[in-house]
């Protein structure tokens, strides 16, 4: 038995709604492109970026192509990259997330050489002790939760296996040097990254 309170005509008025009109509808639509434009141009503005340090082709043929695939791309998924309407310290945190790249590939490298040297080590099997580590973390939000959890798997030795809402982390260390600096100071600058 159907609930009649449940159905709705797909033709006639919600109940309890005012019915608009066709230029009413108009007016909301356009009040929305402003809101939507800012996504998609920085969606468009990272494909482009991407396209033309990974094709490495600068001719007219290749420009325009990734010209076109930037934009298909940020037309249908711009809204997936930045789902919620751009903050007003945006350019601040891109900023200091720019700052924050150098560090991390600073470390990503010193980790390198770590596990390059546990690799060729005579006595390898002796010194690498898996081990998995839990640890609450003090960032709260889904970006540096996300950002933390990426930089620790991006640094070899180390993958984050889990985090949750919380900020409760669980990440698989290859070794005990490789766990000892978590969360440490990779967390702290995330945290100045995200301040106001």
């Amino acid at each position: 038995m159907k609930n009649p309170s449940a159905t709705v005509e797909k033709d006639g008025p919600v109940p309890g709604e005012k019915p608009q009109n066709s230029e009413s509808r108009q007016t909301a639509r356009k009040g929305n492109r402003p809101k939507r434009r800012i996504p998609i141009l920085l969606t468009f503005f990272i494909s482009m970026a991407t396209w033309v340090i990974l094709s490495g082709q600068f001719d007219s043929f290749h420009i325009s192509l990734g010209v076109v695939s930037s934009f298909i791309v940020a037309y249908f998924s711009g809204d997936l990259l930045f789902a919620a309407p751009v903050q007003k310290n945006f350019f601040r945190y891109i900023i200091r997330f720019l700052l924050y790249l150098p560090w991390l590939l600073y470390q990503v490298l010193i980790a390198n050489l770590h596990i390059l040297k546990l690799v060729f080590h005579p006595r390898m099997m002796d010194r690498i002790d898996p081990k998995i580590i839990r640890f609450n973390s003090k960032l709260s939000g889904q970006m540096p939760l996300f950002l933390f959890g990426n930089s620790i798997t991006l640094t070899p030795g180390t993958i984050t296996i889990f985090v949750n809402i919380f900020g409760t982390y669980t990440v698989h260390a290859i070794d005990e040097k490789s766990a000892d600096g978590l969360p440490g100071e990779m967390e702290n600058r995330i945290v100045r990254i995200f301040e106001d």
